[in-house]
Parts: structure tokens; C-alpha cells; sequence
């Protein structure tokens, strides 16, 4: 799950600022983008995304795709729901971290992580991290059309990533993608869309419900 969580990301999953930048502008430079990005998500409250994740290589090189939906309420709580090609739900309300795969009817419960057991890119996406002390940032010569591509490396060492990438709109700064490398040269990459943020969410929107005959293992 921490894995899971860790790839989610950063985080980032929600990198996002309204500092405006014409698509023509000159790219900012590698230290100022991730100061422009931390300063907006500071005053992220929570968002909403619908996403797509595809996850290629690694040792067993295998290749996959799943799109679901995200929602995140700082501090700690976050919700993906995966709808195809099968069901699986994880929630953290911020003290507790359930699992629930559908196809096998078993819900893992887990405590939140504390400290420095929680991957930077997790810390990051529910306000607990900083993208400009936590990495080092680098901008790639070759950008994507209308977006900025921003390339991350953990400043310590982390147990789920080795690093992350992310795409940001170039005149909303909205994050469009996050690809993370494991630790096995696996990547899986996300594509964010219908992304929102300070939506208002709910505290009990985070509250995972037991389905009825569940296997819970802890």
C-alpha cells in the first residue's frame, strides 16, 4: 500500500499553482518552477481528479493500465477509487490506511504511517512535505508541447521511488502527469484530467465504509 501511495503521489500528487505564464514565456528556470508550484499547493486545501495510470517494465516487465478517480483533503486523508479494468478502493482518513480489492474480498487495514516512515511524494500530496527541500529538481531541454516537464530526485533515499516526473500546464501550472520509477526501473505513469481544487470536500467523504462479508486483515 505505501508503494501505492508513494507512486500516487505527490503527489503530488496536486501540483498546482495560478501563477500565470504565457506558452511562448521563456521556461522557468529548475529552482524557480518547484517554488512556484510549492507556493500554490500550500494553499491547496484538497482537490479532485479523474486518472488514468499505466505501469510499464520492472522485473517482471509487465505492462498495465487502470483509470479511476482521486480526491485529498489536507491533512492526510485521500481517496482513490479504481473503476476499470477492476475495482479497488484505498483510503486514508488520516490515521488509518484500507485497502479493499474487490475481486478478492479482502480489505487490509493498516495504521498511517508517522515520520520519516512516509515517502517524501506521500508527505507532499497531503501538505506535510516540500517539494523544494525534498528534491532536487531538474528541466529537461526538450519540453512537452504546452506543458512544462519537471524531472525529481528524492534529496534522501526513498524505499518505493528512486524518481519522479510531473507535467504541468504552462500558463495554469495544473498538473497534467506524474511518472515515478521504482526501485526496479519499473515506471507507472499518471495523466490527470477534470482536475479541481478547494472544492470543499467533506471530512466524512474520507470515511471508508466495510462492505458486508469482507475479509479485513490487519
Amino acid at each position: 500500500m505505501r508503494a501505492v501511495l508513494g507512486v500516487v503521489v505527490v503527489t503530488g500528487l496536486a501540483l498546482l499553482t495560478r501563477v500565470s505564464l504565457a506558452a511562448g514565456l521563456q521556461a522557468p528556470s529548475a529552482a524557480d518552477l518547484p517554488r512556484q508550484v510549492q507556493a500554490h499547493y500550500s494553499a491547496v486545501r484538497d482537490f479532485t481528479a479523474d486518472f488514468i495510470q499505466q505501469y510499464h517494465g520492472g522485473a517482471l516487465r509487465q505492462t498495465s493500465s487502470e483509470r479511476g478517480a482521486v480526491q485529498v483533503k489536507k491533512p492526510g486523508r485521500m481517496y482513490w477509487t479504481y473503476t476499470s479494468p477492476e475495482k479497488k478502493v484505498f483510503v486514508s482518513d488520516g490515521s488509518k490506511i484500507y485497502s479493499y480489492l474487490n475481486a478478492d474480498n479482502v480489505v487490509y487495514v493498516t495504521d498511517m504511517p508517522a515520520g520519516d516512515q512516509v515517502s517524501t511524494a506521500v508527505l507532499f500530496l497531503v501538505g506535510r512535505g516540500d517539494l523544494v527541500r525534498d528534491f532536487q529538481a531538474a528541466l529537461p531541454k526538450s519540453q512537452p508541447d504546452g506543458l512544462w516537464q519537471l524531472d525529481l530526485t528524492p534529496t534522501t533515499p526513498q524505499a518505493d521511488f528512486t524518481a519522479l516526473t510531473i507535467t504541468v500546464d504552462r500558463q495554469s501550472f495544473a498538473l497534467r502527469g506524474l511518472i515515478s520509477t521504482n526501485t526496479d526501473g519499473g515506471t507507472s505513469a499518471f495523466k490527470f484530467s477534470n482536475l479541481r481544487e478547494n472544492v470543499g470536500l467533506a471530512d466524512n467523504l474520507f470515511v471508508f465504509k466495510m462492505p458486508r462479508g469482507v475479509e479485513v486483515r490487519r
